[in-house]
């Protein structure tokens, strides 16, 4: 999966010119458990890089989600508000949370599938 980046929080990103689709890692699911709900922004919400624009709550606990990117939602997942389980059953498809449109560069500090295996080693 080379064009995907990720986040030491567990969020991944896909890159489609200014398009960013946002959502959690397999590692982070496995973690959670069984998701029950997501709450999710409004599309038109500006966010910033590193700001928590939403929560994932799973039979074991609830967790925020930050965006790896600074941007403007243009697009959140309204399948998962009704089958919160494709977070857990495809986390880089279906399961995707959010789309924006990209503002300014992508952060530096993303991370590549070896950087992202390191920090999920490091955390099992």
């Amino acid at each position: 999966m080379a064009d995907r980046r990720y986040t030491k929080t567990h969020e991944w990103i896909t890159v489609d010119g200014k398009t960013v689709t946002v959502g959690i890692t397999d590692f982070a699911q496995s973690q959670l458990g069984d998701v029950v709900f997501l709450e999710l922004p409004s599309v038109g919400r500006k966010l910033a890089s590193r700001e928590s624009f939403g929560v994932v709550e799973s039979v074991k606990a609830a967790s925020d989600l930050y965006s790896p990117v600074a941007g403007r939602v243009t697009a959140v997942n309204d399948k998962l508000t009704s089958t919160p389980e494709l977070v857990n059953s495809d986390p880089y498809g279906d399961g995707w949370i959010l789309k924006l449109e990209l503002a300014g560069d992508l952060p530096s500090d993303l991370l590549d599938d070896a950087g992202y295996k390191k920090v999920t080693e490091a955390s099992s």
